[in-house]
């Protein structure tokens, strides 16, 4: 199966596109995987699948000239398929300077964010609304096995061994199936069907990222150290791993589908919502794997989006249920900021702030 018709598959199996005439946004750095997604995703506007597209490429202004250059290819692509396109430039070194922060997931939040933005003038434009828009992203099987090792070594929470979502919100990632080199082989391909393709001064078709070599950065570490060793034993590891994920997705997903139950059955939410929740008393009776998905539920909920879930701060909430009801007078500081309290009448979690307001009282 060709990877046109893989993204055409992977678009209808897992709903990608709720309205066929919503915009897609493309987000394409210039590197193999993006730049085979714009030419798929020009083949499948061209045959109606998905809607009117657009590229986005973000310049991290990370590379100098190099970084220069990705822009000016990713608009000669455009150009070429006859795609609007908008490039922005985001200094992520001055904002990671100032916020002390990582430049990986600065760099990831930016882009996004611009992605949003993007996504929402391209909504308007098109007379949609901004729900039925949707985010396209390159990430491949590779990427996903990647990251399946990558939370092997450092740990995962509930369904992380799934890996990647084929559908995040409005980020959709129609290239889940296909291997990064089933994706050159396509781009060289389209040499031989006569259809065009760009090229760099370099006579490059897509452009290569020299930091993705580097392996003291986590994921390029796994790319070129672990995942060759584990192809070196199975040479048909993309295809056996996808497919023990998706099992692993599918079990998940019903998990998951039991647990938003028991989130709207037994998690009141405080008023105003920033001021916590309360869960139920209920919930002690239920067994310790779903418990712990309502808490990563009702966690994510009440933290920034870029906050990761603690698992000490999961582990912390379900150890206020005891003998199968709140423990009485149990109190926990979690993630820095949020009080878990219990009593009677449930588990209370709240800005550490509105809890000490409250114990004065």
């Amino acid at each position: 199966m060709d990877v046109v018709e893989q993204a055409r598959q992977a678009i209808r199996a897992h709903d990608l596109i709720e309205d066929l005439d919503a915009p897609v946004l493309l987000m394409v750095s210039g590197g193999s995987d993006s730049v085979a997604l714009a030419y798929i995703a020009a083949e499948l506007a061209g045959a109606g699948v998905v809607g009117p597209i657009s590229i986005l490429h973000v310049n991290h202004k990370l590379r100098g000239e190099q970084a220069d250059e990705d822009a000016a290819f990713v608009a000669e692509l455009a150009t070429l398929l006859g795609i609007e396109h908008v490039t922005v430039e985001i200094d992520v070194d001055a904002i990671a300077r100032a916020e002390r922060g990582n430049i990986e997931a600065i760099a990831r939040r930016e882009r996004y964010a611009a992605a949003r933005e993007a996504l929402e003038d391209l909504c308007r434009t098109h007379s949609m609304p901004v729900s039925s828009g949707r985010i396209f992203v390159a990430h491949t099987a590779d990427d996903r096995v990647e990251n399946f090792y990558m939370r092997s070594i450092v740990g995962t929470g509930p369904g992380g061994f799934r890996s990647m979502l084929y559908l995040n919100g409005q980020v959709a990632r129609p290239l889940l199936d296909a291997g990064r080199e089933e994706l050159r082989d396509y781009i060289i391909g389209r040499i031989e069907r006569d259809l065009p393709v760009v090229r760099d001064r370099e006579e490059m078709l897509w452009r290569e990222d020299a930091t993705n070599q580097h392996t003291d950065r986590f994921r390029a570490f796994v790319r070129h150290e672990i995942v060759p060793l584990a192809k070196e034993r199975n040479p048909q590891l993309l295809v056996t791993l996808t497919r023990t994920m998706n099992l692993i997705a599918d079990e998940d997903d019903m998990l998951d589908a039991f647990a938003d139950e028991l989130v709207a059955r037994h998690v009141v939410r405080l008023e105003p919502a920033e001021d916590g929740c309360v869960l139920s008393p209920m919930l002690a009776a239920e067994r310790v794997p779903l418990l712990r998905r309502v808490v990563f539920k009702v966690l994510e909920s009440l933290l920034d989006p870029d906050d990761r879930v603690e698992t000490a701060s999961v582990e912390a909430i379900i150890d206020a249920f005891e003998h199968g009801r709140p423990k009485s007078g149990y109190v926990a500081n979690i993630q820095g900021n949020l009080a878990v309290s219990s009593n009677k009448q449930g588990v209370r979690i709240e800005p550490m702030a509105a809890f000490r307001t409250r114990r004065r009282k």
